[in-house]
């Protein structure tokens, strides 16, 4: 479920927001250029998956980042990151063997 969720653009651009601060729908919704009733939708979404909370106060209801999911996503991708890693080592290398037979030539 959360995969499904962290795949729409909008929200992941929602978590971003929200890593920086909690914020309003109003808030978000200036943010991200939607209407309040889209603002609305994926907040609702990202509650649904636990990634998003909501507190009251006084009129206002405010919207937090809950992390904990993102710990779990984090665990289950922890063990592919040996590839990631490799391929940038060897994009490293390659990107500096491009640079000395630059300045070979000059």
């Amino acid at each position: 479920m959360t995969f499904e969720v962290l795949a729409e653009p909008v929200r992941r651009r929602i978590l971003d927001l929200l890593r920086e601060h909690p914020r309003t729908v109003g808030e978000l919704t200036a943010e991200l250029g939607l209407s309040q009733p889209g603002t609305s939708k994926h907040l609702r979404v990202l509650r649904e998956a636990g990634l998003v909370r909501v507190r009251s106060e006084a009129q206002r209801r405010w919207y937090e980042l809950d992390p904990a999911p993102l710990v779990e996503v984090d665990a289950w991708l922890a063990p592919y990151r040996w590839m990631w890693a490799d391929r940038l080592d060897r994009l490293e290398r390659h990107l500096e063997e491009e640079e000395e037979a630059r300045d070979d030539r000059s």
